[in-house]
């Protein structure tokens, strides 16, 4: 099937084809997400307005919508600039007052002749004891009132879409909705007692009260199910390509490995021993790898990915490893390199740093396979870096890098296997929605050596307690992070924030001792600063969260997080990774804002109870929810419009079981649940899903 179903082409034609859309409007419709009639489709009333009439206001609470009629009793004009018109009418059993600002003319004595009864359909406020509707948003005459939907969906807007636009607009779209084939399993439909896709939506938009707004109504449940199967079907048809790829087997002969292994002062971990034999064996085999690498902070990642690198290069060939930031990248070539010297291999970094002759000469050592291992950022993807045999890429932190981008990367050689590295614990629904085409290999235990982390709580107002105590543990030689609050509406007063503990702990402490580093800074100076701690120049280092994710300076012993109820759980459990590094005791100080929220007060106690990633992780999805858990900016995680991840996460398993079966009975997705599952990825635009799948 090479191109769009014809029945689709409507929901993908441009907004303007709608009724009372014009160029301007379909561009006001931009900040919703909404481009074609089909976005228009999938964007749910999150409320419903009950606009069923009521014989009279009498005893209904201030501040309800109400439909009512009114028999009108005599005007009163405005008495003065700025004063409005009032309407007085009465409902049979207590006087209602229509107000009105800005009157034009004649028009209201036109619309509400004295004597004459109208429905009127508005919000009641209850002002000295007088009912009054200020601004009716319907006026009409007794036999129209069927011209008042009885309920009124509630849409989200943005600036220059009312809701009678947006009401209009997704009712014209509604009419383009064709009549698809059924693509969910049947006995599964039944048993959930969920509608056909053309009645899920109209029930969908049609909502009668607040229960048909709500996930678990069956027309919505429906509607995210064929959100999540379509998400889980593009990924397990990745997964079936991948594997259906022919892959290369590299075969390692141990020689560098083993050198590492004595080169180690411990032993790897029993996880860490699993995950290499694991690796090992994807490589050794002709499938394609596509592994998920999964450990906490400080369970040991590096070691298990250096030595899949080095299998690549014992097979005669080069692997490449790859970091979101240039900091990063930096740091896993300093990381790497005593395991390198001990294999005897080269390594060498490529980021957009490297310009002229310098970056010319890598890129002839890189082709013609004179370097093993290269660790690079983004600039690895540029066209001109090319590999003599890439076979293995090793991505780290994941949720920075999408499944295209990983694609990418493996077109840079023939059949590159790919490991992705996440430090970040994921509990198994976002795990599925995330990495639902790939193999995981779990790292649960630390390594021999690593110091539990005290954690402890601070109020606020004991801060001076904590820069006395800072300032002893700097005369005994020991380093600390200081991050301060996110202050999410601005990334200037974040900075003030910064700038000013910045300022004061260097007052304390001594103008030498002190570094800063925030996200607002040129890339060379944050990598100034970030080097001068590193190798101990400075004893504190006050940062915005740019520190999180695999920063690694083993002397740093004392995490100070301040305002810590304003971070999410995964964060601050990222963040106290940073410390415990090293031999001397470590201790996390969480200070924060009293009086603390109830569930400020639970995310704090689960990190004094926990060190934990993944029980702090389910907890925290608990709590937050699946876009905030990730951080849903750089998350990888797909953006649903009706699935919600966290409150639907047994439909998420569901789609991924049912997908992965649908796809073992019917490869070809030739019968007709097969044909209908193909038309859902046209409709959901899982158009590289449909390429994957290489079918006709």
């Amino acid at each position: 099937m090479s191109g769009r179903p014809e029945s689709l082409f409507p929901l993908f034609a441009g907004l303007e084809t709608l009724a009372g859309i014009g160029e301007k409007t379909a561009k006001s419709f931009e900040p919703l997400g909404i481009a074609v009639p089909r976005d228009l489709l999938f964007t749910l009333p999150h409320s419903v307005i009950d606009r069923r009439p009521v014989p009279s206001v009498q005893g209904i609470a201030s501040g309800t919508v109400v439909s009512v009629e009114l028999r009108i009793d005599r005007h009163a004009p405005a008495s003065g600039r700025g004063r409005p018109d009032r309407v007085f009418c009465h409902d049979g059993q207590i006087e209602v007052v229509l107000v009105f600002f800005h009157a034009r003319g004649d028009w209201l004595a036109k619309q509400m002749p004295v004597g004459a009864s109208r429905i009127v359909s508005g919000k009641l406020e209850i002002y000295d004891g007088v009912a009054q509707i200020v601004h009716p948003d319907h006026i009409v005459p007794p036999e129209q009132a069927d011209d008042i939907a009885r309920f009124e969906p509630i849409y989200p807007l943005t600036a220059g879409i009312s809701q009678k636009v947006m009401t209009k607009a997704v009712r014209s779209a509604l009419t383009l909705a064709p009549a698809l084939g059924e693509w969910i399993d049947g006995p599964l439909k039944a048993r959930e007692g969920w509608p056909d896709w053309h009645a899920a939506l109209s029930a969908a938009h049609a909502p009668e009260g607040l229960s048909d707004v709500m996930g678990t109504s069956p027309a919505r449940a429906r509607l995210a199910y064929d959100e999540l199967f379509a998400h889980q079907l593009t990924l397990a048809l990745a997964r079936r390509q991948a594997r259906r790829k022919p892959g290369r087997a590299t075969v390692a002969t141990g020689v560098m490995s083993d050198k590492v292994l004595k080169s180690l002062p411990y032993r790897p971990t029993g996880a860490q021993t699993r995950a290499i034999s694991e690796i090992s064996a994807d490589l050794a085999s002709t499938r394609r790898m596509n592994r998920l690498l999964q450990g906490d902070v400080g369970s040991g990642k590096t070691l298990v990915a250096f030595m899949a690198l080095l299998a690549a290069v014992e097979a005669g060939g080069q692997g490449v490893m790859m970091a979101p930031t240039e900091i990063l990248a930096r740091q896993h070539l300093e990381g790497l390199a005593p395991l390198a010297q001990a294999a005897g291999v080269r390594l060498d970094l490529l980021t957009g740093r490297d310009k002229g002759a310098e970056r010319a000469a890598k890129l002839t050592d890189l082709a013609a396979g004179r370097i093993g291992i290269l660790v690079g950022t983004h600039a690895v993807f540029q066209k001109d870096v090319q590999f003599h045999d890439l076979r293995l890429s090793v991505i780290d932190e994941q949720h920075r890098f999408g499944v295209a981008q990983r694609m990418e990367l493996g077109a840079k050689g023939q059949a590159v296997d790919v490991l992705v590295m996440t430090a970040t614990p994921i509990p198994r629904s976002l795990a599925l929605a995330q990495y639902g085409d790939m193999d995981v290999s779990l790292l649960d235990e630390k390594p021999p050596g690593r110091q539990p982390v005290t954690t402890a709580l601070v109020a606020s107002e004991r801060l001076s307690e904590v820069v006395a105590h800072l300032k002893r543990a700097v005369a005994e030689g020991r380093q600390a992070y200081w991050v301060c609050p996110l202050v999410e509406e601005s990334e200037r007063v974040d900075l003030i924030s910064a700038e000013d503990r910045f300022r004061q702990l260097r007052a304390e402490l001594g103008d030498d001792v002190v570094g800063l580093v925030h996200g607002q800074m040129p890339p060379a100076e944050k990598d100034a600063a970030m080097a001068d701690f590193v190798a101990g120049r400075r004893a504190v280092l006050v940062a915005t969260t740019v520190i999180e994710v695999g920063v690694n300076v083993p002397n740093a012993s004392i995490m100070v997080i301040e305002r810590a109820e304003s971070f999410g759980l995964a964060q601050l459990h990222q963040l106290r990774g940073r410390v415990g590094r090293g031999s001397a005791a470590s201790t996390c100080l969480m200070i924060y804002q009293a009086p603390l929220s109830e569930t400020g007060e639970r995310r704090l106690r689960i990190l004094r109870e926990s060190e934990d990633g993944f029980r702090i992780a389910e907890e925290d999805l608990a709590m937050r929810g699946a876009g905030d858990v990730i951080g849903t900016a750089q998350s990888g995680l797909p953006r649903f419009r009706i699935a919600d991840l966290e409150r639907q996460a047994g439909l998420l398993a569901v789609a991924q079981s049912d997908a992965r079966k649908l796809l073992l009975d019917d490869p070809e997705l030739a019968s007709a649940r097969g044909k209908a599952a193909r038309e859902l990825l046209w409709l959901m635009g899982q158009d590289q899903a449909i390429r994957l799948k290489n079918i006709g």
